[in-house]
């Protein structure tokens, strides 16, 4: 007993300060590790896109004669890969923003429907939906996209916005449905009293109060569509139809092998999501946490 009380005499404040110092000096080398693991493959990107064809392989860390002319060429569409680029960055913006909608439409109504209109066990509609993702969306892909065959919606837009609006619906009614028990069930019975539909009570009153979890589930959905590659390479076969997502891969069948310019290409096609994500990051941060929370 004596022995202890004397160890913990001898740790003077200097003992935890120095303590503290230490664990907090690991904790931002590991950052620090993490950032700069991180943020390697975004700096190669830049470097290439910067660096003229022969000095891609040059070894040097940095541009040797950095040059923007890979983003004109892609702006420009000089180059015959690039021949129909923003035709295919229109075709990732309608993609984008339809299962964006499609899938706040869906899951709002959904857990409108299932936690406001007192549906009689609606939560078994809430489970089934998420079971779905008990099954990896990769071994869905022939199925579904025989099912397309089968309706006449192979090769079109389409196609592709059914299917990525299926696998983003689930996760957004497990979030809406979360979020909408933090809404007093009082609001409704207000509206109610005084006259209001069960559609003015969604349209006035639970979307408005659902706001922060549309804006993370809506920016969790464009970004689903925006980077999808496996659906949109299988679904859409044709250059017209196709997205930037599925229009990149193509670099890779070139033998001259433009590596510059397909790393523009990917730089430009990554400002959209970028901007969005930072616009909204706070509302994403908001919607998934009490959606995250709430019991």
């Amino acid at each position: 007993m004596s022995a202890t009380i004397g160890t913990r005499r001898i740790r003077s404040p200097l003992f935890y300060r120095v303590q503290r110092y230490s664990v907090e000096a690991v904790c931002i080398a590991f950052a620090i590790v993490i950032a700069i693991w991180s943020i390697t493959p975004v700096y190669n990107m830049w470097v290439i896109a910067l660096s003229k064809h022969g000095d891609i392989f040059s070894g040097s860390i940095y541009p040797p004669d950095p040059t923007l002319e890979s983003f004109r060429v892609v702006v420009t569409e000089d180059f015959w890969y690039l021949a129909n680029f923003w035709h295919q960055f229109g075709n990732s913006f309608i993609v984008g923003l339809s299962v964006t909608f499609l899938t706040l439409f869906v899951g709002s109504l959904t857990s409108f429907t299932v936690g406001r209109m007192h549906l009689r066990n609606g939560w078994i509609l809430s489970n089934a939906a998420l079971m779905t993702y008990v099954i990896p969306a990769s071994f869905l892909a022939i199925p579904i996209y025989r099912i397309m065959s089968i309706y006449g919606l192979s090769n079109h837009l389409s196609a592709v916005i059914l299917a990525l609006t299926t696998f983003a619906t689930p996760y957004a009614i497990f979030i809406f449905s979360q979020y909408g028990k933090s809404i007093p069930m009082e609001l409704d019975e207000s509206a109610r009293i005084d006259g209001a539909n069960p559609l003015q009570v969604y349209v006035r009153i639970y979307l408005p109060l659902m706001a922060p979890a549309l804006v993370a589930v809506g920016t969790y959905a464009l970004l689903l569509a925006w980077n999808e590659y496996l659906y949109n390479f299988l679904l859409l076969s044709t250059p017209g139809s196709m997205t930037v997502a599925v229009a990149l891969a193509q670099f890779l069948n070139s033998d001259q092998s433009p590596w510059h310019y397909m790393m523009a290409t990917a730089i430009i096609y990554s400002i959209p999501p970028i901007v969005l994500y930072y616009a909204f990051r706070r509302n994403m941060t908001a919607g998934l946490t009490m959606g995250g929370v709430k019991g």
